[in-house]
């Protein structure tokens, strides 16, 4: 009668556990709130956003047609191909897909064919020892010592995904391939970023290093005629000294541009995934170049194009499926466990049917009960991991805006700039010419001529400078708006 009691009082507790562990994992997953996509994207876009007009697609997004420059174009096609870090990512890619494939087969029965064999020997005075030496086979003899035993057969388990558990993890794996793949996307947008600005850079020094050969032509020419008057007393020594320094600084300033261009190359080359070799250009066509008229569209354009935001949104997904999925770790599992098979002491007696056959099933519905604070752990972390997204998400939104409003107004403001500059080289490169006639006829101090030519030397390279920019910006602009991946 007492133990009759103990086992009632027992299943009381069993039952009083069960539904604590229930109550436990309604009340914590009340605490967390399942966030989507449509409840963090309530950012108020700025005004000339929520205004303006679909425009962005009146430029085309694909990277051969928004550079024309077919050198430019052979680079990064080469580099689209050969680039190391973007062979790494595409492994990283792969390592993703079979995340996927591998929770796939998780919420699928496990079936496993095997053979085992193995030998006992067993006490002769011990309750099996006693029970085999009573035994006999069929034929009459004993039992063989010692004793053998062959099994051969399939088993089976499966646990029953009765609250979506597995499937939840299996679709987060494959929302974090979509991320994987998006990531590579950015980087493509961004290594096609770097390559132009990087050739652009190239164009740029190739220029400036023209000016500077057209300048020691000039001082050269200008250090001849000081000399020529010297020796009519006209100017001292040091006149003819200035104007050699200058000279000689002019030609030092060549071998650093030159050297400036050497590193440009390899770093082209190593973006293409190259070894060090000569860049095919044309640096003619760079004060040619004209930048695109671009403007931003509508937010949800940004939201299409841009991969990093489209990565975060599949990232706030996948977060969203392992708060369903650690939610279902407070409800009981269903585990399903069969086997099948033959089993004999003897080779001979392996395949007798139906005296060899061995055939099992078991099914155990278990409710964790000691661990549930682990359990609470894990789906709170899973919880601070799906609000970390939001605000991941809503980072990059914000952050594209941003890029695209500050690309557009550098854009604007390097174009004035543009005009500005080249109407002061203009002046500066007529005031040159002014200043060496006033200096050979001795209506100009040689200094006007140093300054002027210096002056013209300076604002040239800020024309280039100013050029190299505006490609820059025309870049950052494609880049903003999510484009070289398509």
């Amino acid at each position: 009668m007492n133990l009759k009691t103990n086992n009632t009082a027992m299943n009381r507790i069993k039952n009083i556990n069960q539904i604590f562990v229930a109550l436990v994992a309604v009340l914590v997953s009340s605490c967390i709130p399942e966030l989507s996509v449509q409840d963090v994207n309530k950012l108020n876009s700025p005004e000339q956003f929520r205004e303006s007009k679909d425009t962005t697609n009146s430029v085309s997004m694909n990277w051969k047609e928004y550079f024309e420059d077919p050198y430019l174009i052979a680079l990064i096609d080469t580099a689209l191909m050969k680039n190391q870090e973007l062979n790494i990512v595409g492994q990283e890619i792969e390592i993703s897909r079979n995340e996927v494939m591998a929770r796939k087969g998780e919420y699928l029965p496990f079936v496993n064919l095997g053979l085992e064999s193995d030998l006992e020997k067993v006490g002769e005075y011990t309750r099996n020892g006693a029970v085999e030496s009573n035994l006999k086979i069929k034929d009459g003899d004993k039992f063989p010592e010692p004793l053998g035993n062959i099994l051969i057969g399939a088993t089976a388990f499966w646990e029953v995904d009765i609250w979506r558990k597995l499937r939840n993890a299996k679709k987060a794996a494959y929302k974090r391939y979509l991320a994987s793949v998006d990531g590579r996307n950015f980087m493509v947008t961004n290594l096609i970023a770097e390559i132009a600005n990087t050739y652009y850079e190239l164009l740029a020094l190739d220029n400036q290093l023209g000016i500077v050969e057209r300048n020691i032509k000039i001082q050269t020419d200008a250090l001849n005629v000081v000399k020529i008057q010297k020796q009519s007393a006209k100017v001292t020594e040091l006149a003819v000294r200035r104007f050699e320094a200058q000279v000689l600084d002019t030609r030092s300033l060549r071998f650093t541009i030159q050297q400036q261009i050497i590193e440009t190359e390899n770093k082209l080359n190593f973006l293409v995934g190259r070894f060090p070799q000569p860049i095919e250009r044309n640096a003619d066509v760079f004060q040619d170049l004209t930048p695109k008229e671009i403007q931003a569209g509508v937010p949800s354009q940004l939201l299409t194009n841009r991969p990093d935001i489209r990565a975060a949104e599949m990232n706030l997904a996948a977060a969203k499926l392992d708060v369903a999925s650690t939610k279902a770790n407070f409800f009981p599992s269903l585990d399903i466990t069969a086997g099948l098979g033959f089993e004999a002491f003897k080779p001979q007696f392996l395949l007798t049917a139906p005296e060899s056959m061995m055939y099992s099933a078991t099914g155990g519905l278990l409710a964790p009960v000691i661990n549930r604070k682990a359990i609470q752990a894990s789906y709170k972390n899973a919880g601070a991991s799906q609000v970390q997204a939001m605000y991941d998400y809503q980072q990059k939104v914000i952050n594209a805006y941003v890029e695209v409003v500050n690309q557009l107004s550098n854009l604007d403001n390097l174009s004035n700039s543009y005009q500005l500059k080249s109407q002061q080289v203009d002046a500066l490169t007529e005031s040159v010419e002014i200043s060496n006639r006033l200096f050979r006829s001795a209506r100009a101090d040689y200094m006007e001529v140093l300054m002027t030519q210096r002056d013209a030397l300076e604002t040239k390279f800020e024309l280039v400078e100013t050029k190299m920019q505006q490609m820059h910006a025309m870049v950052g602009i494609y880049r903003a708006l999510g484009g070289g991946w398509q």
